[in-house]
């Protein structure tokens, strides 16, 4: 299996190399404003597919911050719904394992019922309603639990707080599917040179199943870093959102229908661990 990984990244490399990309972020376009949208869909036309990861994703925060977590999650994927039926552009849109409640004890498919506990995941289900009213040619790929190298995320904070503590409690019952965001990034662009039209929504993760407490000890293991990690009940740390309990991510359909390959979350990890290392 992971020969033919390694094969299918090459090839898909190949194919990457006669694409062109252009990369914005919230300093160079605005989505919750049309106009600005709309004038760049008009300035940089023709593109063939627009891939949406802009979003709200401060969980907490967006429980007193509801406006501005609608206009992001909500609103921007409209627009730009709006603006590639238009365009004639494939929208692929990134969402969110947090459109469930977590109720469920078996992985999530694509055809269960969302039922967002709070604000972020609200709004992300909305905009991905907004998606699917405006438009047929889209790719909806919900994720769980996204952490790289880059920019802010749980592995990293567990890194950081390693520096400076030698013990460290951590939620044992929530429970779902770390996913590496270079694997995500990677099923992507297979959808794009793929030239893939089987639209609709996807679920997209590593495999296995683990609560963040299993994800901290593997880092702190992996990483040779002596902390203590006592697990807790998420009663024992409140915050403003409320969490799925359960939230691991049916991947059959992404598999059959997109042909997409999906890696164990720990033998990624150990792989990027390696990488900061080096």
């Amino acid at each position: 299996m992971k020969d033919n990984w390694v094969n299918a990244l090459s090839m898909l490399h190949r194919a990457f190399l006669k694409l062109s990309f252009f990369f914005e972020d919230i300093n160079t376009l605005d989505n919750t404003s049309y106009s600005s949208l709309e004038q760049y869909f008009s300035t940089q036309s023709p593109f063939d597919f627009c891939v949406n990861c802009a979003a709200y994703t401060n969980v907490d925060k967006a429980e007193s911050d509801k406006e501005i977590a609608f206009k992001v999650n909500a609103d921007g994927p409209k627009y730009l719904a709006q603006l590639c039926k238009n365009f004639n552009v494939t929208l692929i849109h990134v969402s969110t394992d947090f459109v469930f409640d977590g109720k469920q004890t078996s992985p999530y498919k694509e055809t269960d019922t969302p039922n967002p506990l709070g604000v972020y995941g609200a709004s992300k289900l909305k905009g991905e309603r907004n998606i699917q009213e405006f438009m047929e040619a889209y790719f909806i790929l919900r994720t769980s639990w996204l952490y790289s190298e880059y920019g802010n995320n749980f592995m990293k904070t567990m890194l950081k707080l390693s520096k400076t503590r030698d013990e460290i409690n951590v939620v044992a019952d929530q429970i779902g599917t770390p996913t590496y965001a270079g694997d995500l990034a990677e099923a992507i662009l297979k959808i794009i040179a793929d030239k893939i039209i089987h639209y609709g929504i996807y679920h997209y993760s590593n495999e296995g199943v683990v609560s963040w407490y299993d994800f901290a000890t593997a880092i702190f293991d992996e990483s040779k870093k002596d902390i203590k990690v006592f697990p807790i009940k998420t009663e024992s740390y409140p915050t403003p959102a409320k969490r799925p309990g359960y939230s691991v991510l049916d991947k059959t359909k992404s598999k059959f229908r997109l042909k997409i390959e999906t890696l164990n979350w720990k033998d990624r990890l150990e792989t990027i661990l390696y990488k900061l290392k080096k």
